[in-house]
């Protein structure tokens, strides 16, 4: 019998998003305009607790701009900012991008997010910053992130790329650190089409984001620094505005989607599935189970064994780590983060998108029992 495919991620784009594209057209005013504004408001309010917030092209240009704008500098050469190297690739890409030097440090394998420990293990004399990454969905350990921190005096900056609407204890994720960085690619919780906001509580870090974005003006050919152009246009807030009224539904249909596959799965042996610490608030970007002992070549097989046979898509989140990429291993010689590894090797990401039905989930869970128990 024919299956219709289940995706791992589906974007969704319906007729209000496409009326409010089709409005900025009209108006003529399609970058920094209105449009803009009205979405840097809006997300603020609705997401960040009343943070300053600026839009941007992309959630790397965030992470970029933020960091630069935090003008990092040691007494002893270039300054380091602590990163997981289980995340994708912007994070340390947008430390070193800056001249700055990204440390990678290894994850709690329980929670995917940095581990605390190997945090402190990796702090020296130029160490200024440690950057968080809420990944899946999930907040990373911020208490104890926080105070070793203060601590030792370091910065605090949060990718939350993955992670609109995660809190802690209500507290919402991007009002922890300095800075916090927000992705809206089409696979994210809600999208932009491409774009990404900086959240911070510091209004001349804003202001120097704002600045950066726009070629170093605030006044037109007044450049006050040296900037780029990574300015957000007004199509692409429209259609982020239109998004950010159904973000509260679609993060609870992801929870519900979350909540249905973990007890489909609670008994599937050799499948462990996510954990969420009490209080935290997860938004499930990716449901990412892991599959206990396998090799990376035995999670591909089951991978594929899941696309042909019961045509569920996956993904895996991420297959190399950041310290093992030719881009970024140069700045990690001889690394050995055991955690980050044993990761990259078992873990597989499910669908767990809004537009899942019951039969979607119960296939989903049936996919994953057959093929567990297939390779056992």
């Amino acid at each position: 019998m024919s299956r219709e495919f289940i995706p791992a991620a589906k974007p969704i784009i319906g007729d209000e998003e496409r009326a409010a594209v089709d409005a900025v057209l009209a108006s003529g005013m399609v970058v920094q305009g209105p449009q803009v504004a009205a979405f840097e408001e809006e997300f603020s309010t609705q997401v960040v607790a009343g943070a300053h917030c600026v839009a941007v092209n992309s959630g790397t240009s965030a992470q970029h701009l933020a960091t630069l704008a935090s003008n990092l500098k040691a007494e002893g050469g270039a300054p380091e900012v602590i990163v997981p190297s289980f995340t994708f690739a912007a994070t340390g890409n947008s430390v070193a991008i800056t001249g700055a030097k990204p440390v990678f440090a290894d994850i709690d394998p329980v929670t995917f997010t940095l581990d605390p420990v190997s945090v402190e293990a990796a702090i020296t004399d130029n160490t200024v910053a440690i950057e968080v990454v809420h990944l899946y969905g999930l907040p990373a350990s911020m208490d104890a992130i926080m105070e070793l921190a203060a601590r030792h005096h370091l910065a605090v900056f949060e990718d939350c790329a993955q992670a609109h609407g995660a809190a802690i204890n209500g507290k919402p994720v991007g009002t922890f650190g300095a800075w916090g960085s927000f992705s809206f690619y089409p696979t994210k919780n809600m999208t932009t089409l491409e774009g990404g906001i900086v959240s911070t509580s510091d209004a001349e870090l804003a202001r120097r984001v704002r600045l950066l974005r726009n070629q170093g003006m605030e006044k037109q050919y007044a450049n006050e620094l040296v900037g780029l152009n990574n300015r957000m246009t007004d199509v692409a807030a429209a259609v982020g505005r239109v998004q950010l009224k159904k973000l509260d539904g679609w993060t609870e249909a992801r929870r519900a989607n979350a909540a249905a596959l973990d007890a489909g799965l609670a008994d599937v042996p050799g499948v462990i599935t996510p954990h969420v610490p009490d209080g935290y608030r997860h938004v499930y970007h990716q449901y990412t189970i892991r599959l206990e002992g396998a090799t990376a070549a035995e999670r591909d097989a089951a991978q594929s064994t899941l696309r042909e046979e019961w045509q569920v898509g996956s993904g895996v989140y991420y297959p190399i780590p950041n310290h093992r990429l030719d881009s970024l291993a140069p700045y990690a010689p001889d690394l050995e983060l055991p955690n980050t590894e044993l990761v990259a090797r078992e873990c597989l990401s499910l669908p767990v998108h809004p537009s899942l039905s019951q039969a979607d989930l119960d296939r989903i869970v049936q996919a994953v029992d057959a093929v567990v128990k297939a390779g056992a």
